[in-house]
């Protein structure tokens, strides 16, 4: 009897455990991307996910090493990060650079290559655990897919992958996907597990407001994404929450805040067009979002952007 319990309590302890979370961004290209990272970093304080790595497909160092500034800021210098080779943007991007030289973070300089950091630290996790959640560029992923073994990896290791990416509207074609359109397109017909996709016309409906950053971030006297955000564009302005939504609706799928597209396929065409087929088989779906949602879904990505980093601030 004593061992059926244990057994069962041992299960509770492993059902309840934080999922490992891979992030792959494009940091840089816009603010959205280090409004995530910070939810992220919260989400990890929180107990509710363990950040593994961080995958950068912008290729230009200063993308790395803000990522990295923006890591041990929060007391997470240990996140091992990796970086495109030959990667599709290579310039600097409007703050990335100027916030880590401007307010001289802390930061490291070398960095692996970003597939391999994705191998190692997916063969590292439990079957059917990990949510990669990719906000950029397909390029990290469609090269881990052509990898040996690597579709058998994701297909062993990834419980689901969420992504910024597309435009299910008619309207696009989308940034993350126009920018390296075989890649989008290899990862759309080949990801062998469920996606479900955040298009353009959701992060343009939920704007991050200035306010929340002129206020929110006020716990630190100095805060490298705060600094990042008014680095970007002149201040004050709001910001569309695109990469923002990749993350709410990767960790609380189940908690409304979108509302899921029945089953089906994307199908990435060649000027990097987005379409989707309805498919009782499929395994993608896309996220929809209204007025309630809308209003939910930002209240949450704002207090957990600006959530005070655990252990007090690291400058």
């Amino acid at each position: 009897m004593k061992t059926c319990l244990l057994l069962l309590c041992l299960a509770a302890v492993c059902a309840a455990a934080p999922p490992p979370v891979i992030y792959d961004t494009d940091m840089g290209n816009d603010i959205d991307d280090a409004l995530a990272l910070a939810m992220l970093h919260a989400l990890d304080a929180r107990g509710q996910i363990r950040l593994r790595a961080v995958t950068v497909t912008k290729d230009n160092p200063w993308a790395a090493r803000y990522v990295s500034a923006v890591n041990r800021f929060y007391g997470r210098g240990d996140i091992p990060i990796g970086i495109v080779r030959d990667g599709v943007t290579k310039d600097e991007g409007r703050y990335v650079r100027r916030t880590v030289e401007e307010g001289r973070w802390p930061h490291d300089t070398g960095f692996p290559d970003a597939v391999d950091l994705l191998r190692r630290t997916l063969e590292a996790e439990a079957g059917g655990s990990a949510i990669v959640i990719q906000v950029g560029f397909s390029t990290n992923l469609a090269r881990l897919l052509e990898t040996p073994g690597g579709r058998d990896l994701a297909a062993k290791k990834v419980k689901f992958l969420s992504l910024m990416a597309g435009d299910f509207t008619g309207k696009g074609p989308e940034y993350n996907v126009k920018e390296d359109i075989a890649s989008a397109r290899k990862l759309a017909a080949d990801w062998p597990g469920p996606m479900v996709w955040s298009g353009f016309e959701v992060g343009r409906a939920i704007q991050f407001p200035a306010r929340s950053v002129e206020r929110d971030f006020g716990w630190a006297p100095r805060h490298p994404v705060a600094e990042g955000y008014r680095n970007y564009m002149k201040f004050p302005y709001d910001r569309e929450t695109w990469d923002l939504t990749a993350v709410l609706y990767a960790v609380f799928p189940d908690d409304g805040y979108f509302t899921l597209s029945e089953p089906g396929r994307v199908v990435v065409d060649e000027r990097g067009m987005t379409r989707f087929e309805p498919d009782p088989a499929g395994r993608h779906r896309y996220l929809k979002v209204d007025d309630v949602q809308r209003a939910r879904a930002l209240e949450a990505m704002i207090w957990l952007a600006s959530q005070p980093a655990r252990g007090g601030v690291r400058n």
